[in-house]
């Protein structure tokens, strides 16, 4: 570390040291919000509706309105006023899996785990066709193919993932881990370097592929999905835009069963399978909806301010999405719960937003952002801008909360070390002046919001749930998310009482790549 950066780290630890010694915290509170969100939580029961009750909630999908409803519902029945579905613009189509069954039935029965690729069709009803290896590498090679794969199951010979490994799925950061963010400086923006050329060469080939096997009437395409021992992290595999071109049925396929049949192919083996899948686009609406309800504040010269809190309700298809993000949803609605429970009459006006969109963008958040507070694009700013004084996210799975990341506000830091101080008993006490990004929170932070999120235990949110047909009410750990809600109804609290609104950063330049899809 040179000079320069030793004094810059000392001078920014004196500032929040002082800063902190100031900060008032009020036990009396705490200990209520503690006990009505550790001791009569109801975080689990709001899961098992967003999960179980609602089931997948893709964007656009009945299941995604489904739970939008039920929380608009619960909401007003808690108490908060100005619950309701809004609309932060065009999203497209809606989609669903409504069956799926697929099976080799030659040389002998077994059936696959795969799950259909989000927005792609069913194969308009039970097929049985043989499996065909497709090898092409460039457009030329589709001709060897040309008249031979109406029916046919095409696979695609693709390298087995790994398969063995001998780390836990599921770990908890160590002191060591978060000392060391609580330590380290404030991360420079990292610019991702790849082959453009490459990258369009390979998206025009797969497009064309595409046209290829779709003119010539596959009767199912088979992909290999990341994942092994039978977890499926499912993708899309095809535009949700209204104007999208039709594709063929496509299945991502568990990485033990692709690789066997892919074997058997190889060998020379005939391989049959059989399939019934149906999915439905839904058209009539193709708006995108957000949730939002409030606890207005009371303070006469501070209730036209805001603090935010939110989670995204969207999920992908393969599981009801427990960790990616009914844990984030729930905290959040449970947060609202405690504090209408305690009968708290905040200050500032507390909002709640539940986005939909987030795993295609952002985009129930960046629309919202957009609809209100300003266009990151230009930096052309609204008044409501300048009237939150936080908005916190959760979303990255259902560990415990360790700390919270500043995003770069390092006048914050002190203010949310001593909001964190009363749960060091609980796990957390960690602040980092480094950014996270890839969720809700970076869509206020590009308007010069405060937008904060909170530092999880990564349980085994990467390993085994993340997007994938694991991630069920099973995967979420009840302690934690009550430890979660606790500490988030503590902040809100805090932030909404603060004489302050909570510091903000420089105005970020405008961002010319940033826009609504």
């Amino acid at each position: 570390m040179n000079l320069k950066s030793l004094y810059s780290g000392l001078l920014i630890a004196g500032v929040m040291g002082s800063a902190y010694a100031q900060e008032a915290v009020d036990t009396a509170m705490v200990k209520k919000i503690r006990e009505e969100g550790l001791n009569h939580s109801k975080v689990m029961e709001t899961a098992f509706y967003l999960t179980d009750v609602s089931g997948p909630r893709i964007s656009g999908s009945p299941e995604l309105k489904h739970a939008q409803d039920w929380a608009v519902n619960q909401l007003k029945a808690w108490g908060l006023v100005n619950a309701k579905r809004e609309p932060w613009g065009k999203f497209g189509k809606g989609w669903e899996v409504q069956k799926n069954y697929a099976a080799m039935t030659v040389p002998y029965y077994h059936a696959i785990i795969a799950i259909p690729r989000a927005w792609t069709p069913g194969t308009n009803g039970p097929i049985t066709g043989d499996v065909v290896l497709i090898k092409a590498d460039t457009i030329t090679d589709f001709d060897k193919y040309k008249g031979n794969l109406q029916g046919k199951i095409v696979i695609f010979d693709t390298k087995p993932n790994a398969e063995r490994t001998f780390k836990a799925d599921a770990v908890r950061y160590t002191d060591e881990e978060l000392d060391a963010m609580a330590k380290g400086p404030a991360q420079a923006g990292q610019r991702r370097t790849f082959d453009r050329t490459a990258m369009l060469k390979a998206r025009a080939f797969r497009t064309s592929l595409n046209t290829f096997l779709l003119d010539e009437h596959v009767g199912l395409i088979l992909s290999q999905a990341r994942g092994t021992d039978g977890t499926v992290f499912t993708t899309n595999g095809a535009s949700y835009a209204d104007t999208a071109k039709a594709v063929s049925p496509e299945l991502e396929t568990s990485g033990e069963d692709y690789q066997r049949i892919l074997r058997l192919v190889k060998a020379g083996i005939k391989v049959t399978m059989e399939a019934d899948i149906k999915t439905r686009f839904f058209t009539d609406d193709l708006q995108g909806y957000d949730v939002v309800a409030e606890i207005p504040g009371t303070d006469k010269n501070l209730k036209d301010q805001v603090v935010m809190v939110g989670g995204h309700l969207d999920s992908w298809h393969g599981a009801t999405g427990g960790t990616d993000n009914a844990a984030g949803s729930a905290v959040m609605m449970e947060t609202m719960r405690i504090l209408k429970a305690i009968n708290f009459k905040p200050r500032r006006t507390i909002r709640i937003a539940l986005w939909s969109s987030e795993e295609q963008g952002l985009f129930g958040s960046r629309g919202y952002v957009l609809n209100h507070f300003g266009d990151p694009k230009t930096m052309e700013l609204k008044p409501e801008q300048g009237k939150v004084s936080a908005y916190y996210n959760l979303d990255n799975g259902t560990g415990k909360i360790r700390g919270i990341y500043l995003q770069g506000d390092s006048v914050a830091g002190p203010i949310f070390k001593a909001w964190l101080e009363p749960f060091k008993d609980l796990g957390a006490s960690t602040v980092t002046i480094r950014n996270t990004g890839s969720t809700d929170h970076v869509s206020f932070d590009a308007v010069g919001i405060p937008g904060f999120e909170f530092i999880q235990d990564p349980l085994d949110y990467g390993a085994r749930t993340h997007h994938s047909n694991q991630d069920t009410y099973d995967k979420m750990s009840e302690d934690d998310l009550k430890q979660a809600a606790t500490i988030v109804a503590s902040f809100v609290y805090n932030t909404s009482q603060r004489s302050e609104m909570i510091p903000r950063k420089e105005l970020p330049k405008a961002q010319p790549a940033i826009a609504r899809n």
